[in-house]
């Protein structure tokens, strides 16, 4: 009986349709930004920070981008990687090439850039879908592999395709340290998260989904297909280019093409999958399992072989890296496909009649 709702009464149309409308989930959520905002920075440490939180946050939001377009609309992407480097290159020429460029700004100019990049690609969606449609998207991948790698304009005339950003600051304050990138990024995710919370609530959102369940029912009831899958095309992408100007300034510094490279997409798209399609939480599940897990089996994996006598050296550690984690994909789409946000949903239900059996 932790998770009852009762009397908890509605008065108003505000408080039905609020994004938390039970004082529960208020509470948890309230406790977990005060948690991240103040606690974390004064407990953490500085690799904390480098190696798993802001990793963390940045992929959190390119997940949510993704999760709008595959588990909202139904459009399976994969060139998720593809409009996180045209957010990160746009982005670095905004910031380059004009004197004086702020670093917001310089982000959601980079973001713009990935949604006429994804509308572009995104035209295909009107005719073909499914497997079809995930080529497409994968063409997208190896034209931005190509034109940021061949075409100089884009990097300043390096010769490799490789650019670095320093002395950055937002409103005159600089952002150099671990703990001041932590706070930048989790303001940005928080902002983006409950904006995408909103938009999927609205009747944008009811579109969406609508297209994903049957795309010609909803188009008989007066939805236009054209209009609901470019939309969900570009925001997806501004989302995504954002998070990946912010794993471009932010986490890494300084950048190549191959940091964007078509593994991002595949690794994006098995963060919504695990995490829960359709679901802004399980965006945030699925990249807190991706992240962590490689960091937990590399201190795990040693230790477990050592107990029984084996040494595994580094080549056969990032072996099983992957076996375990293609193992753990598999075993989610075949036990609970829904994903991790699902168990989570059961958990919440199951409060709701603890202790009691019935």
């Amino acid at each position: 009986m932790l998770y009852r709702e009762n009397g908890q009464f509605k008065t108003s149309y505000q408080a039905d349709q609020q994004i938390f409308p039970i004082a529960q989930d208020r509470f948890v959520i309230g406790l977990m930004l005060a948690f991240a905002f103040i606690a974390v920075p004064l407990l953490a440490s500085d690799y904390l920070f480098r190696a798993i939180l802001i990793p963390f946050l940045i992929l959190s939001l390119a997940a949510v981008g993704v999760n709008i377009l595959v588990g909202y609309c139904g459009q399976i992407s994969l060139g998720s990687g593809a409009f996180m480097a045209v957010g990160a290159y746009g982005a670095y020429n905004f910031f380059i090439r004009i004197p004086d460029m702020p670093l917001i700004p310089a982000l959601v100019l980079g973001g713009l850039c990935a949604t006429l990049f994804g509308i572009l690609f995104g035209l295909p969606s009107l005719r073909v879908k499914g497997l079809y449609l995930a080529v497409a998207t994968l063409a997208a991948q190896f034209f931005a592999d190509w034109m940021f790698l061949r075409v100089r304009w884009f990097t300043l005339d390096s010769p490799s395709g490789s650019v670095s950003v320093s002395n950055l600051q937002v409103f005159g304050l600089p952002i150099d340290s671990a703990v001041n990138r932590y706070l930048f990024c989790l303001v940005i995710l928080t902002v983006v998260a409950l904006l995408a919370k909103n938009l999927v609530r609205g009747a944008i959102g009811r579109e969406w989904m609508a297209i994903r369940d049957m795309d010609v029912a909803a188009a008989v009831i007066g939805i236009r297909p054209m209009y609901a899958k470019l939309t969900a095309f570009a925001v997806s992408s501004f989302i995504i280019g954002v998070a990946g100007a912010l794993w471009g300034f932010i986490y890494l510094g300084s950048w190549e093409p191959a940091a964007f490279s078509v593994d991002q997409s595949f690794r994006l798209l098995f963060m919504v999958i695990i995490g829960g399609l359709g679901s802004i939480m399980g965006s945030f599940l699925g990249a807190a399992f991706i992240v962590i897990l490689p960091i937990a089996l590399n201190q795990i994996l040693p230790v477990l072989a050592h107990l029984v006598g084996l040494e595994i050296s580094t080549a056969g550690l990032a072996h099983a890296e992957l076996m375990i984690f293609g193992g753990l994909i598999v075993w989610f789409l075949i036990v609970e496909p829904h994903g991790l946000a699902k168990l989570w949903s059961i958990g919440k239900q199951k409060l709701r009649l603890w202790p009691f059996p019935h």
